[in-house]
């Protein structure tokens, strides 16, 4: 969540009109994240978030913001999408396409307890269990092919050995698919920033722009990699299992799923080495910007190479 395109009050209290959300208090721009604008907006009414999408168009918001809505619905702590007066979610402001979404009390955690890795592993399930009557469907756009892609442009910023380890990953796991595991809408990027805690209750997930259809497995292993990662790279086997034994309460693995999770954990460190090689290395402009340490992922990636103990 960064700004890229800046918004006046004046630009906003014309655009909220549309809402029934009052006048506008503050606008207070939000420096964290790096894909989408953002930023806290306080009215009459109360205290919203406000994204502007720098890259995702108007016609394809309805898939993310009706998932939203659906969670929100059956019980799934997250932000609701609030509708305009013509039962709109999104609409153009400062020529992007822009939502609002409740803000929701709770803060992001640095460093989580075992409890809280349950909860979040309890309600990750909670939210693929929901997300099995959404009838939209989303192709995930940073999957396999996208890896591909996007690493054939990075090798020249890569050092030798970056470059090797790059390539025998991506061919690594373009020879290890699983399509025939069990699969359905994905939050895809369920870091520690994307979850508000109260204590050791879930407050809320949120930023949930990268969410599509993918493997359910691959979806734990994205929050895993960070929720148990120590700053060394190394999981930490307590926060693991705990992020586990929560999320299995409610959805436990099947058989394959165990056979396969080494290769998830790999494919989930992958995919964000990559993004985060591309945002450092092709960085996107923007007024207040925040770029991950793309080392981070590397590391993790070469432990998970190497590992035996995959806490199972």
């Amino acid at each position: 969540m960064s700004v890229y395109t800046t918004v006046s009050e004046a630009e906003l209290a014309a655009w909220l009109s549309r809402y029934a959300l009052g006048e506008l208090v503050s606008l207070r721009g939000i420096a964290a994240g790096i894909t989408n604008t953002n930023y806290f907006v306080t009215t009459t009414h109360g205290r919203y978030v406000l994204t502007l999408f720098e890259v995702l168009r108007l016609e394809d918001l309805p898939f993310y913001l009706g998932l939203m809505s659906h969670l929100a619905r059956h019980g799934v702590a997250c932000p609701a999408p609030v509708a305009d007066h013509n039962d709109a979610f999104a609409s153009l402001l400062a020529g992007k396409p822009a939502c609002l979404v409740t803000c929701l009390d709770g803060q992001d955690v640095s460093t989580p307890s075992a409890a809280q890795c349950r909860a979040v592993g309890e309600m990750l399930a909670l939210m693929h269990r929901a997300g099995d009557t959404y009838p939209e469907r989303m192709p995930n756009p940073r999957g396999p092919a996208w890896w591909s892609r996007t690493a054939s442009g990075l090798y020249p910023f890569l050092n030798e050995d970056e470059a090797a380890l790059l390539r025998d990953e991506v061919a690594y796991q373009e020879a290890h698919r699983f399509d025939a595991l069990p699969s359905g809408v994905i939050h895809a990027d369920l870091f520690r920033d994307n979850v508000l805690m109260q204590g050791e209750t879930i407050a809320g997930f949120i930023d949930f722009y990268y969410a599509c259809n993918d493997l359910l497995a691959y979806d734990v292993a994205i929050a895993l990699n960070d929720w148990a990662r120590r700053d060394d790279g190394s999981i930490d086997a307590e926060l693991a299992r705990a992020l586990l034994a929560g999320y299995q309460s409610v959805r436990p693995f099947i058989e394959a799923e165990r056979d396969t999770w080494p290769v998830m954990l790999r494919a989930a460190a992958l995919r964000f080495w990559v993004s985060r090689l591309l945002d450092f290395h092709q960085p996107q402009a923007g007024e207040l910007t925040y770029t991950k340490d793309p080392g981070v992922f590397r590391h993790l990636l070469e432990a998970h190479r190497t590992r035996s103990d995959f806490w199972l």
